[in-house]
């Protein structure tokens, strides 16, 4: 029998709609070209944005759970506007899902992809850091999230990478607004402003320091210019073990091979 927590969060899921892929910032601005080299497009055999998703080693790239498809072909590096400029397109290796992932919604919407080669470090392409196994993000603290599509509510992509400043919003306050929230969550923006991210943006980071502490989960549905809810992020500090399994597992296996 289902409990009363999960029975109201999958009322609450029932009123999301579709959630829809690619990353749309809203009242944000172009993220400029110096910055944010660790910004990831997952993309498709048709080679069209799908998620987004942020470069962790060489050859790892971090992305929601929620994004796994069995089109998504290639990860492209190395450039903010996705029509122009010199960039890296690398085939994709292998997707590992966290293995207690169900659905987007309910919790662990985290993936790992794993590259068909090393990328090529320095030109327009980074790797950000991940917080310690341990974080204490402060309410209202101010980070980022960015990435490319939609800039309002039933508006269209753009080409060009944008970022935009959000606030962290404490646990408490944050499942008042989302009863049944699920475990290992940050939420950041939406609730009370009329920033963040809208249906999609799906794998992007939250980076708070520098540090990409968040992967882009969840919004509530169709109402990006003046949310009613707060956005959810998967917390990757809760992750961190077993990012840190798979990673080692992968070495061993390429030392191996």
């Amino acid at each position: 029998m289902l409990s009363l927590q999960k029975i109201l969060l999958l009322h609450v899921l029932a009123c999301l709609g579709r959630l829809a892929h690619g990353s749309d910032i809203i009242h944000g601005t172009k993220a400029p070209e110096n910055s944010m080299h660790y910004m990831a497009s997952v993309q498709n055999n048709m080679g069209q944005h799908v998620c987004g998703g942020f470069l962790i080693t060489e050859d790892f790239v971090v992305s929601a759970a929620h994004c796994n498809d069995s089109s998504l072909t290639y990860v492209v590096l190395g450039k903010h506007n996705l029509k122009n400029g010199n960039h890296q397109k690398i085939k994709i290796e292998n997707k590992i899902i966290h293995e207690n992932y169900q659905q987007v919604g309910l919790g662990n919407d985290i993936m790992l992809i794993k590259l068909s080669e090393k990328v090529k470090l320095g030109h327009g392409v980074e790797i950000i850091q991940l917080p310690p196994a341990e974080i204490n993000l402060k309410e209202n603290q101010v980070c980022q999230v960015a990435g490319w599509g939609k800039t309002k509510t039933h508006g269209k992509p753009v080409d060009e990478l944008r970022v935009v400043n959000v606030s962290v919003i404490t646990s408490k306050n944050c499942e008042e607004q989302w009863p049944g929230l699920p475990a290992n969550v940050i939420c950041a923006g939406g609730y009370n402003t009329t920033k963040g991210f809208c249906q999609g943006d799906s794998g992007g980071p939250l980076v708070c320091h520098g540090f990409a502490v968040g992967v882009v989960s969840f919004n509530y549905y169709k109402n990006c210019t003046y949310p009613n809810k707060p956005n959810i992020y998967t917390d990757i500090s809760k992750y961190r073990k077993w990012i840190d399994e798979v990673l080692r597992k992968k070495k061993r296996l390429s030392k191996v091979i």
